[in-house]
């Protein structure tokens, strides 16, 4: 059975920045690892007091392989997309050419997708409403939610990052800094607004 410490996710354990999961296990798959929850990209530096996340990426959907530096498949929710560069330093070489990776924004236009390219890796950039990104992700995959409503979450999980791998859109490409002049303003205070 895989421990989560074969995986590129123990550095992410070991700092305590995979939080409020709901699966954190091995896959069906042989030496494969797989977490959904949430993800603390930077801790606020207070003195005297506990260490809280004051950057997260909510609705984490990752799937690692034991033995291998690259996650296959990441997706979140980020409030604002400012928030991709903190994401992609925070997993750094996690982060590959062969992998598929995911960010829904709330300050994305809805009519708009993209494609940004974070050092090797290209983030699939997507506007998110109220369904949330798992929701979003079945109906961009074309996955019938009636051939995995018997699945535990694990199993969900698992056809979500199976069905990845063909995903190849032609998006519009664009940098992170022409994303920044395009995103809408955060409306609402949330944790995962950048800290100052």
């Amino acid at each position: 059975m895989t421990s989560i410490a074969e995986t590129p996710l123990a550095r992410l354990e070991n700092e305590k920045r995979l939080i409020n999961g709901n699966v954190k296990e091995p896959g069906s798959v042989p030496g494969s690892f797989l977490f959904r929850g949430e993800l603390a990209i930077c801790f606020a530096q207070k003195p005297d007091t506990k260490s809280l996340p004051a950057l997260t990426a909510d609705q984490v959907m990752i799937s690692a392989v034991a033995g291998q530096k690259e996650l296959p498949f990441y997706s979140c929710h980020l409030s604002s997309f400012e928030s991709l560069k903190p994401l992609s330093e925070l997993l750094g070489d996690m982060l590959g050419a062969n992998g598929k990776y995911f960010a829904f924004c709330s300050n994305i236009k809805f009519s708009s997708k993209y494609r940004v390219k974070m050092g090797a890796a290209t983030f699939y950039i997507l506007p998110l409403d109220d369904t949330g990104s798992f929701a979003e992700l079945l109906e961009l995959l074309s996955i019938e939610r009636d051939s995995i409503k018997k699945r535990g979450l694990l199993g969900k999980l698992e056809a979500v990052a199976a069905g990845v791998t063909k995903f190849n859109p032609n998006y519009e490409s664009i940098t992170y800094e022409r994303g920044l002049e395009v995103m809408l303003p955060v409306t609402a205070p949330s944790s995962t607004s950048l800290p100052a």
